[in-house]
């Protein structure tokens, strides 16, 4: 450390010694002392801030700056999780020591953020968070999403993706596998997050891809649910128009547009996936493909059952009878898409592959772009129908 200094004595001392179950100091404080101390947390936290700037920047050498900033970020790491683990031993009953406790915890994780903004490129970020760390990150990260899904935004499609990210993120940070988090990962939350709490819905919007799409993009937030959203949005209004050339027309104005939107490849929301941009590209060629070879291929299948001396399509001619609703049945395709039991490259597809082999009692021939669509705003007697069936369903595999 410059001039043999160790910034983080005051810290230690207090963490290591002070607040140290075992020792007798802890309840030795008084009403001054605490007041004093907490007076103390916040001049040296400013105090360390500034001794780690001219620290490093008083450096040269990428390798001397890259050693300072990780023996920094490690040992405030290292009290934090000492100062958790102390704050929950039972001898610390105080109420004012926990309010202590509690604001040395806050500082030290403003030092550990400070050190992660300002001096990510020098640390090791695919290493894994300590499980307590890993615990405030929790709490902080569930804190700035609970404020995000209470923002009050006027576009009713931000309303209800935003809805949907929010649940995307939590589910990452709450899993299982949570304590697997890396440092990196929590930076990419963090980042996310800001920018969704600043995101302004005012904005004009021309494009299919709103100003809140075109965030989610730049950040190369490539969750599997989220590129269904876009990709059932682009699927809907194309489907809309009843001509084949409108269609495609359509299609690949959407494309224009999506190929002038940004995207930071160097950051990523899954690493274990293709990169945002990837993914829909590959899936603008395959439905420009589709489309363009729609009418070769309806007509050969006419001629062929023309030949065949049978006008009818093969889907007509091998209808299954279902007893649900055409809503209901919506319901059951939709989940399971979003639960990936059935995959395809979007739901659009499912819903186009399955629906017109199906019918009800009430009506033969079924729009599968109907059945999507109501898929999306159910009603409660529909999904209590639809659990009641997957119930009876399970009970009979139970039998077997």
């Amino acid at each position: 450390m410059m001039n043999n200094i160790y910034p983080l004595e005051w810290f230690d001392s207090l963490i290591l010694h002070t607040f140290d179950p075992l020792s007798m100091n802890i309840d030795s404080l008084t009403d001054n002392d605490i007041a004093v101390i907490s007076e103390n947390i916040s001049k040296e936290s400013i105090k360390i801030q500034v001794h780690i700037k001219n620290e490093v920047f008083s450096l040269k050498k990428k390798r001397h700056i890259r050693v300072t900033v990780r023996q920094y970020h490690s040992t405030l790491i290292f009290l934090l999780d000492s100062i958790m683990e102390n704050r929950t031993e039972k001898v610390i009953q105080s109420d004012k020591i926990r309010k202590l406790a509690d604001l040395l915890i806050s500082n030290l994780d403003y030092l550990i953020s400070f050190i992660e903004d300002r001096f990510s490129y020098y640390l090791s970020l695919d290493e894994r968070v300590p499980i307590t760390y890993l615990m405030l990150c929790r709490k902080e990260l569930a804190l700035k999403l609970q404020r995000i899904s209470k923002r009050n935004l006027s576009s009713e499609s931000d309303k209800v993706t935003i809805k949907r990210v929010v649940k995307i993120v939590q589910n990452a940070i709450e899993a299982e596998n949570g304590k697997k988090l890396t440092y990196r990962r929590i930076l990419y939350f963090r980042e996310l997050l800001r920018l969704l709490d600043e995101h302004n819905d005012d904005m004009e919007n021309l494009s299919i891809f709103n100003p809140l799409d075109e965030l989610l993009i730049d950040h190369n937030f490539n969750s599997v649910q989220y590129i269904s959203i876009l990709t059932e949005r682009m699927t809907e209004q194309i489907y809309k128009t009843e001509k084949l050339s409108s269609k495609l027309n359509l299609l690949l104005l959407f494309f224009k547009d999506f190929k002038q939107l940004h995207s930071n490849v160097k950051i990523t929301f899954d690493a274990s996936h293709q990169n945002i941009k990837d993914v829909l590209e590959n899936w603008f060629v395959s439905e420009i493909s589709f489309l363009q070879n729609r009418d070769e291929i309806e007509a050969r299948d006419i001629s062929s059952s023309k030949k065949n001396g049978n006008p009818s399509h093969l889907a007509d001619q091998n209808k299954i009878q279902c007893t649900l609703s055409s809503d209901q049945m919506g319901l059951i395709l939709r989940a399971t898409d979003e639960t990936r039991i059935l995959k395809a490259r979007s739901m659009s597809l499912i819903f186009k592959t399955i629906v017109p082999y199906l019918s009800t009692p009430f009506k033969r021939n079924l729009s599968y772009q109907s059945v999507r669509s109501k898929s999306y705003n159910p009603e409660e007697k529909d999904k209590e129908f639809v659990i009641k069936t997957l119930e009876k369903i399970i009970k009979h595999i139970k039998e077997y």
